[in-house]
């Protein structure tokens, strides 16, 4: 709700009382401002509070006690849109009209949360050595990289939230690409409100990422390690 704003009658003017006219002036000045303020600070309210969001990652408590294979992996970063990039959660509307929420926000862009979850996934099954994030101080057999195409809400009937990415793996020894795959899922929101998106987002990303563990214990099932 918009503030009302105060009017203040003219002074009249006289050439009689000069010092007095400057006094009454400055009184007026300050009694405005005083009013300008209580107005900002009770009539307006205070802005709205941001609520801040994230996807669930899984627990690597339950790692199994020996690896299934002696495989490194490493998970590089995930390239994208500047929007997948920042924080805010991003809506839909038409082939081509893309926004923003202004008060809803990921804790972390959606590439850096994507990239803990597939992490945390992978370790969890206990299936590998090792699965560390990609740094210049960390070795490994294979890296896993990729880029995110969608993670949105997008408007309709019924309303669904779009994950669309693609990942690579590449041998780090030799440079070649040994295996890809591509995910793309309409998750339908059961509600009208950013929670229900943000759900709806989780539970896509979580079948996303479960997808990519299955195709990579394929791969290493069918490409022994020596």
């Amino acid at each position: 709700m918009m503030c009302a704003k105060r009017r203040t009658n003219m002074l009249p003017t006289t050439i009689e009382q000069p010092r007095k006219r400057i006094g009454s002036a400055r009184i007026v000045r300050a009694a405005i401002l005083a009013a300008l303020s209580a107005g900002v600070l009770v009539g307006c309210g205070t802005a709205p509070r941001s609520k801040y969001y994230q996807l669930s990652v899984p627990s690597t408590a339950a790692m199994a006690p020996s690896p299934d294979t002696q495989v490194k992996l490493l998970i590089g970063s995930l390239s994208a849109s500047h929007l997948y990039r920042e924080d805010g959660i991003v809506y839909s509307s038409g082939s081509v009209e893309m926004g923003t929420y202004q008060n809803h926000r990921w804790a972390e862009p959606p590439t850096e949360m994507l990239g803990e979850v597939l992490l945390r996934e992978l370790r969890a099954s206990g299936h590998y050595l090792s699965v560390q994030p990609q740094r210049s101080t960390t070795s490994g057999d294979y890296v896993i990289r990729g880029r995110l195409y969608d993670f949105k809400e997008v408007d309709g009937s019924p309303i669904v939230a779009r994950v669309t990415f693609e990942l690579e793996m590449r041998d780090v020894k030799t440079g070649a690409t040994v295996w890809t795959h591509y995910y793309a899922h309409d998750e339908p929101v059961s509600a009208k409100d950013v929670s229900a998106v943000v759900e709806a987002l989780d539970q896509n990303v979580q079948r996303g990422i479960k997808e990519v563990a299955a195709g990579l214990d394929q791969y290493f099932a069918s490409h022994p390690v020596k």
